[in-house]
């Protein structure tokens, strides 16, 4: 059973920056496209960002279009999501999750098999 770890998490204020980070306890992880979603309270939850198994695609969500870059190290089991000029509406609880494709990134939830236990960001005004 693969585990997924999430940190970085924190309090920061609106136009500051954080890097979240995404350990999984076994490198099968390293084939399977991974992607960053987040919850806010009274919200549903929302695809953020993806990136493909070996990093060439990415994708992300218009909210953060611009502002978060997603990358992974394969080699550290880890996927990263560097969030810059945060807003108060980026509050969320942020969770990564595992694909079921390689290189395709989807937004759709179904087609995550694994998912960590989140992270909260909280961006004050």
């Amino acid at each position: 059973q693969v585990q997924l770890v999430e940190s970085g998490g924190g309090l920061v204020q609106a136009g500051g920056s954080l890097k979240l980070s995404c350990t999984a306890s076994e490198r099968t992880v390293g084939a399977y496209a991974m992607a960053w979603f987040r919850q806010a309270p009274g919200k549903e939850r929302e695809f953020v960002a993806g990136i493909s198994w070996a990093g060439g695609i990415t994708k992300y969500a218009d909210s953060v279009q611009g502002r978060f870059t997603t990358s992974r190290d394969n080699a550290k089991n880890t996927m990263y999501l560097q969030m810059n000029s945060l807003k108060p509406e980026d509050t969320a609880v942020y969770y990564c999750a595992v694909s079921k494709y390689r290189t395709q990134v989807v937004a759709f939830q179904n087609d995550y098999t694994y998912w960590g236990q989140g992270t909260q960001v909280t961006v004050s005004s």
